[in-house]
């Protein structure tokens, strides 16, 4: 292969690489079950984008790891806000941490913002024992201050 050959096929490569350029992660906390709407940042102004530039580059939010839109992006003043209500325990289970992974697209040229959104649990389900009554005995000549074993509570928190 010649000099001249080799120049341009490593050009070719510099140039596809170049034309994909991913930042770094910017990261979200907010508690689940927010209303739809609801403001969990503002992405415009934690990457210091001028206004407009998010219609301006066709700005939107893809999904890494399914095809349901959790939040959405206000293209006029750069909000990243709630688009469906999201019920950590139905998404995640009893995990410890709750991550919805999402990437902010930026077009002419191409940006790729990765955004991740922990999703803190609320209490949001009530308690529930196995029987619909609990019975104790307690003597009267208990000590002030005892304590008593009662059947433990579950609940999906």
């Amino acid at each position: 292969m010649d000099l001249s050959r080799i120049i341009f096929l490593s050009l070719r490569c510099f140039s596809f690489f170049m034309l994909h350029i991913a930042h770094g992660d910017q990261t979200y906390s907010f508690p689940e079950e927010m209303k739809r709407g609801s403001v969990i940042g503002n992405i415009a102004k934690d990457l210091g984008l001028q206004k407009g530039a998010l219609s301006t580059r066709r700005a939107r939010i893809d999904t890494e790891e399914s095809d349901k839109r959790y939040c959405d992006i206000n293209l006029g003043n750069g909000e990243l806000i709630v688009a469906e209500r999201i019920d950590r325990e139905g998404l995640c289970g009893k995990k410890a941490s709750c991550i919805l992974r999402q990437e902010l697209v930026l077009e002419d040229p191409l940006e790729l913002h990765r955004i991740s959104l922990h999703v803190q649990d609320i209490n949001d389900n009530s308690p529930v024992f196995k029987g619909v009554k609990i019975g104790l005995e307690i003597q009267e000549s208990a000590d002030r201050g005892a304590r008593f074993v009662v059947e433990e509570a579950h609940d999906a928190d």
